[in-house]
């Protein structure tokens, strides 16, 4: 009996504690924020809801906690020096201050996070596409810290003025150009109108083809179902989920796969060849990507959007 009562007095001063907390955190639209009180996390929903920036909160209740002001650039530094540094470079945004960015230098990335890939960065403040920046891993999410003005200015202004050229990726060349800065021109170049629009074209032309050879063909079956292109699998999982193939390209150990949701939402995402595992959805899922398969994510966007 003491050790219940015990229990429930700890369990009282933490409750007291946390009321008479005030904590910094990062949020962004329609998410949460969390902190640590007496070794204990916990997670609120902000008030107001649409608040999205940094802030300095307060606990209402164990399940809401209200804004008091937003963090100031001191406060904000001391946060951000916490927390592991990456040099990203941004590709385009996601949804309002989320950015789609791709690591400037893979090698340090998987010696860093073991992993490499097309990563959503939040409350990006400043920057534009092919912008190199540095960004803050916290274990589950980045978050912007500041543009990298160590960078030389010069790949940026060659990768926008190739943009503005529509140029393909396979004729992008310039002094000092690497595989990444390649893979983020890729990136932004599959979102720009001139370049789904000859994609469209293109894959006209090879269901036309593919309807003439069937045409041809006629009769001749009888050896069994053939087995689905890469294209007719990641295809078939959106549509299972509500969502429609854009491109896709090749990522040595995953697809980069572009895709809309019913109501021409665009999003990318990288999946496992594999399974079609989500290895990163494009968007904040709180770390858990990989529960997550690609035609279950079609759904899961389209509930937080």
């Amino acid at each position: 009996m003491a050790d219940i009562d015990n229990l429930l007095n700890q369990i009282a001063a933490q409750e007291t504690q946390l009321q008479d907390t005030e904590f910094l955190a990062p949020c962004v639209q329609g998410g949460k924020v969390r902190t640590s009180v007496a070794n204990l996390i916990y997670t609120f929903t902000p008030q107001p809801p649409d608040f999205e920036g940094w802030g300095i909160f307060r606990p209402v209740d164990e399940k809401t906690a209200e804004v008091v002001e937003e963090a100031s650039l001191p406060q904000l530094a001391e946060y951000l020096k916490l927390l592991k540094p990456l040099r990203l470079r941004l590709a385009y945004p996601l949804r309002l201050l989320t950015w789609l960015a791709y690591p400037i230098n893979e090698s340090d990335m998987q010696q860093r996070l073991g992993m490499v890939k097309p990563v959503p960065v939040h409350l990006v403040s400043e920057g534009a596409a092919f912008e190199p920046i540095i960004a803050r891993f916290d274990g589950t999410a980045f978050w912007f810290d500041e543009i990298d003005r160590r960078a030389e200015p010069q790949p940026t202004e060659q990768l926008r003025e190739q943009l503005e050229h529509v140029t393909l990726p396979d004729q992008v060349r310039f002094a000092g150009m690497t595989p990444e800065m390649l893979t983020v021109y890729e990136l932004v170049l599959q979102q720009t109108p001139a370049y789904q629009e000859r994609e469209q074209h293109r894959r006209q032309a090879r269901e036309a083809g593919r309807a003439e050879g069937a045409e041809g063909a006629g009769g001749a079956g009888g050896a069994g179902e053939a087995e689905r292109t890469d294209e007719q699998r990641l295809r078939d999982a959106l549509q299972m989920g509500g969502g429609r193939l854009r491109t896709f390209r090749d990522r040595g150990e995953f697809w980069q796969v572009e895709w809309t949701t019913r109501d021409g939402e665009r999003h990318t995402s990288a999946i496992a060849k594999g399974d079609l595992t989500v290895m990163s959805s494009g968007i904040c899922l709180s770390g858990g990507d990989r529960d997550f398969d690609l035609q279950s994510l079609v759904g899961v966007i389209e509930a937080r959007f």
